[in-house]
């Protein structure tokens, strides 16, 4: 797991092209992600998620606060893809500014069912805490 983790951390950094979507809702082709799939429109820890479904199942998702701000780039990228060498190369970000970044596994959810791993770059020093109400 700590070779995934060093995996996923290499290909937080690695993604670069921004996105610069401060407000929601982004224009289309981005999608909320609950009018695509079952799941509430806001996610404590990631947001109001918004996704341009021809790039899943990696994304860049786009997390958005309660106040439409939006806080975080997140990718959800399969174990498997990871494993089998697969490489997600010049991935967007929402914003080029990032504070932090967390990256921990998920079994799977609507959407993206396969285990995966969530790498979440947040995009100021605040924004954890507004994506965790």
């Amino acid at each position: 797991m700590q070779r995934l983790s060093m995996l996923c951390a290499a290909f937080a950094l690695a993604a670069t092209a921004s996105l610069a979507q401060d407000n929601a809702p982004p224009p289309a082709p981005y999608a909320a992600v609950s009018s695509l799939v079952q799941l509430p429109d806001f996610l404590p820890g990631l947001g109001q998620l918004y996704v341009d479904p021809a790039t899943l199942p990696a994304g860049p998702f786009l997390g958005y606060d309660h106040d439409g701000k939006l806080s975080a780039t997140i990718y959800m990228v399969p174990l498997a893809d990871l494993e089998g060498g697969k490489a997600f190369n010049d991935l967007a970000v929402g914003n080029p500014s990032v504070t932090g970044v967390d990256i921990y596994y998920n079994a799977g959810h609507p959407g993206v069912e396969a285990p995966h791993a969530h790498v979440v770059l947040y995009h100021d020093a605040e924004a954890k805490g507004r994506l965790a109400q």
